[in-house]
C-alpha cells in the first residue's frame, strides 16, 4: 500500500490565486486543498490530517493573522506560510512572532513558493543552494555556534534580510547584541550604506541630541559651524542605538517623532531634513516591563518593536563554548604571536560548568589572558577544579579563585593598553576592539572608583 501524500491547505479569497496554485501543484509530491473562506479552512484543518498551511494575510472575513492565532493552540507545530503585500510586511513579521514559519511577498514566484513548501514539509531551514560558500549548518552571519538557542537568532536574521523593519535586540551584557545588529545590517539590501553605532548610556541628553540630530551654526557656545547629525549621515542605512533603555523621557519624545516621521531638525534649526533610517536598538533591560512601570514610552516601544530578537546568555548555549574558545584562541594567538593550540579537554569541561555572568565577553577575556600568558602550546585553566562551580549556585561562582576578579583584570588591561598608546584613546579603543564611547565610559567609572 502506497504511503499517503502530505496535504497542503491554501487559503486566499482571490479565486484566481487559488486556481493558479492548484494547477501549478498538480504534479507535486503533495496534495492541495484550496479555500476562499478562512473559516471553512479553519474547520477543515482542525479535523483533517493537514501537513502545512499557506495563507494570505489580507482577507475580509478573517485575516491570516487571526487564522494563525486560532490554529496555534490546537496545532502548535503545523508549518504555516503567510503571503503578504509590501504594505503589510509589518503584519508578516507579527505573524512570525505568533508562530508562522515563513512568509513570501507579493508578487511572488510560484516556483519559489513551492520550493518553500517542500523545505517546510522536509523540516529544513531556508534553502542555501543559491548562496555558495556557506557553512554546512547554514549561514551564521559572522557569529559562532550552532546550538538551538543561537540558531533561533540566525532564523530571525534570515527572515528579515530583505525587510526594512525596526528591531529591538534584548539580552544580557556581553551576549553580542552589537554583533547581531551588524549581521542584520550586513545581510540587508542596503548593506553598502552606513551602519552607525551610538552608545546611549555614555552620553548626556544634550550630547546625544547633538550627535543624533546635528546642530546649526551658533546653536550653542562652541558651535562654530553647521554639523549634520548621525541620523542624517546614516540616511539610507542603519542606526544602532545601544542601551536605549537609558535615555530620558524627553529624549524618548524627540526620538519617537524621528522614528515616526523619518525627519530630523537640527539643534538650533527650524527646517526638518528627510532621512531614511532603519533603527536597531539594544538593551540589557526588559523594555516591556519598563513600559508597564512607566519608565519607557509605550508609543516609542511599539514603533521600535516590529521585530524583537533575544540574544541568549552563554549559560543557555554551553554547547557552543568549545567552538567559541577555539575561535578566540586562534584570534589571540595571532595577535600576541603565541604558539598555542587550545585548551585541554578538562579545562573545556570546567568552562562548560561555569555560569558566565559576563557571557561571551567574559569568556573572551579569560581566553585572551591565558593566551597572552601562555608558557605551553596546550593551555590549562588556572585555579583549582573546585573554583569552577555549577551554574545556578546561589553563592555564585568564580572561574579563578586564586586570581583577581575579571573586572579588575579588565581594568588593568585597559589602563595598561592606554598607557602603551600614550593616552591616545582612539588607538586604545581600536586595539581593545571596542568603540571610543565604551572606552570613555570605562575610564569615567575607574575615576569614580578611585
Amino acid at each position: 500500500m502506497s504511503e499517503s501524500k502530505p496535504i497542503v491547505v491554501f487559503v486566499d479569497d482571490d479565486a484566481r490565486a487559488g486556481d493558479l496554485f492548484r494547477r501549478f501543484c498538480r504534479r507535486e509530491s503533495f496534495e492541495t486543498r484550496v479555500f476562499r473562506e478562512p473559516r471553512a479552512a479553519l474547520d477543515y484543518i482542525l479535523e483533517a490530517p493537514v501537513d502545512l498551511v499557506v495563507s494570505d494575510l489580507s482577507m475580509p472575513e478573517m485575516t491570516g493573522l487571526e487564522l494563525l492565532e486560532r490554529l496555534r493552540p490546537e496545532r502548535p507545530d503545523l508549518p504555516f506560510i503567510v503571503i503578504t503585500a509590501f504594505s503589510t510586511v509589518d503584519h508578516a513579521i507579527e505573524a512570525l512572532r505568533l508562530g508562522a514559519t515563513d512568509f513570501i511577498k507579493k508578487p511572488y514566484d510560484m516556483e519559489a513558493l513551492v520550493e518553500m513548501i517542500h523545505q517546510q514539509l522536509a523540516g529544513e531551514p531556508e534553502a542555501e543552494a543559491d548562496q555558495p560558500g556557506k557553512a554546512e549548518r547554514g549561514e551564521r552571519f559572522g557569529m559562532i555556534g550552532d546550538s538551538p538557542a543561537i540558531e533561533g537568532v540566525y532564523t530571525i536574521i534570515r527572515k528579515i534580510r530583505d525587510v526594512r523593519v525596526n528591531v529591538i535586540i534584548e539580552g544580557e551584557s556581553g551576549t553580542g547584541k552589537e554583533l547581531a545588529a551588524r549581521a542584520i545590517h550586513n545581510m540587508s539590501d542596503f548593506a553598502d550604506k552606513p551602519f552607525i553605532v551610538i552608545d546611549c548610556g555614555a552620553l548626556t541628553d544634550t550630547l546625544l541630541e547633538s550627535e543624533l540630530f546635528g546642530h546649526e551654526k551658533g546653536a550653542f557656545t562652541g558651535a562654530a559651524q553647521t554639523k549634520p547629525g548621525l541620523l542624517e549621515v546614516a540616511s539610507g542605512g542603519t542606526v544602532f542605538l545601544d542601551e536605549i533603555g537609558n535615555i530620558s523621557d524627553a529624549m524618548q519624545v524627540k526620538l519617537l517623532r524621528v522614528v515616526q516621521e523619518q525627519q530630523v531638525t537640527r539643534v538650533g534649526g527650524v527646517t526638518p531634513h528627510d532621512i531614511d533610517v532603519r533603527f536597531i536598538v539594544a538593551t540589557n533591560r526588559d523594555l516591556a516591563k519598563m513600559v508597564e512601570e512607566g519608565q519607557f514610552r509605550h508609543d516609542l516601544y511599539h514603533r521600535l518593536n516590529v521585530v524583537k530578537l533575544h540574544m541568549p546568555a552563554l549559560r543557555e548555549r554551553v554547547e557552543d563554548i568549545p567552538e567559541l574558545v577555539h575561535q578566540f584562541v586562534a584570534e589571540f594567538a595571532e595577535r600576541y604571536r603565541r604558539d598555542v593550540e587550545g585548551f585541554d579537554a578538562e579545562s573545556i569541561e570546567r568552562m562548560k560548568r561555569h555560569d558566565w555572568p559576563g557571557n561571551i565577553r567574559e569568556l573572551r577575556n579569560l581566553v585572551e589572558r591565558h593566551v597572552a600568558l601562555a608558557d605551553d602550546r596546550l593551555l590549562h585553566l588556572e585555579g583549582s577544579p573546585e573554583s569552577v562551580q555549577a551554574a545556578g549556585n546561589d553563592e555564585g561562582s568564580e572561574m579563578l579563585a586564586d586570581q583577581p576578579p575579571l573586572d579588575e583584570l579588565e581594568r588593568r588591561y585597559i589602563l595598561d593598553t592606554l598607557e602603551r598608546f600614550d593616552g591616545n584613546r582612539e588607538q586604545t579603543a581600536k586595539a581593545l576592539g571596542i568603540n571610543k564611547s565604551t572606552l570613555w565610559r570605562r575610564l569615567q567609572q575607574y575615576q569614580k572608583d578611585t
